[in-house]
């Protein structure tokens, strides 16, 4: 399996209650009708998120399909160019950032119903190789975070390499993903050793400060 995640910010004007009814009512409807699409996940930023600072992103969508072949198929179908029109009605197209990935599941717990999900945004340092930074990615950060007691669930979704043939950049180079019982434990967990050991190691890989938002997932029932 691979997996399709767009990272997006509203429309600039738009409130955040329309842009959510948007996106989980007429949007996720033309989504879940995609050929060869296995299984769709939208994740909203909290409210919260918005108190203090403008977030990163307002959502994040995920798609999965069985392989290449499959996204190739989509990318020529009615349904896609009916799902893309339909962004422009929602989306600050400026934002949408877009990258094909591959995940590693660093801790395999459970993703609970009222918790919430932590997404960060990776970008590599750009003194390191794609492998040098997926490689330290996964075998060296992985371990150090699944520590932290508070972490239910931690996943890596990888850029594929192929993004990065004949010196292209992809727009990220992944996506880290944990699940929490909810924010309160989230800000315990900044409290444990590991966690100031993983924020550590962040230097010796990626571009510092990652941003990141607190998120909602919500599956999408297929067509």
């Amino acid at each position: 399996m691979i997996k399709l995640v767009v990272v997006f910010c509203r429309k600039v004007g738009m409130s955040v209650e329309d842009f959510g009814a948007h996106w989980q009512g007429q949007h996720a409807r033309l989504v879940a009708k995609l050929p060869g699409l296995r299984r769709y996940v939208q994740s909203q930023t909290l409210a919260s998120g918005y108190r203090n600072r403008t977030p990163a992103i307002d959502g994040m969508a995920e798609l999965w399909f069985d392989d290449t072949n499959a996204l190739r198929t989509v990318a020529d179908s009615a349904e896609l160019k009916a799902v893309l029109a339909d962004e422009d009605l929602f989306i600050d197209p400026a934002s949408r950032r877009e990258i094909v990935t591959e995940d590693v599941v660093i801790k395999d717990g459970p993703m609970p119903p009222d918790g919430v999900k932590n997404i960060e945004l990776v970008l590599r340092r750009p003194d390191l190789t794609p492998e040098a930074f997926h490689r330290h990615w996964e075998h060296i950060h992985g371990p150090m975070a699944a520590k932290i007691p508070q972490i239910l669930r931690y996943v890596q979704s990888h850029t594929r390499m192929s993004a990065y043939r004949d010196g292209r950049e992809p727009m990220l180079d992944g996506v880290a993903l944990t699940w929490f019982t909810g924010t309160a434990a989230m800000r315990d967990s900044a409290t444990m050793p590991d966690y100031q050991t993983t924020r550590d190691d962040e230097h010796n890989f990626v571009i510092e400060p990652l941003d990141f938002v607190i998120s909602k997932e919500r599956e999408i029932a297929l067509a």
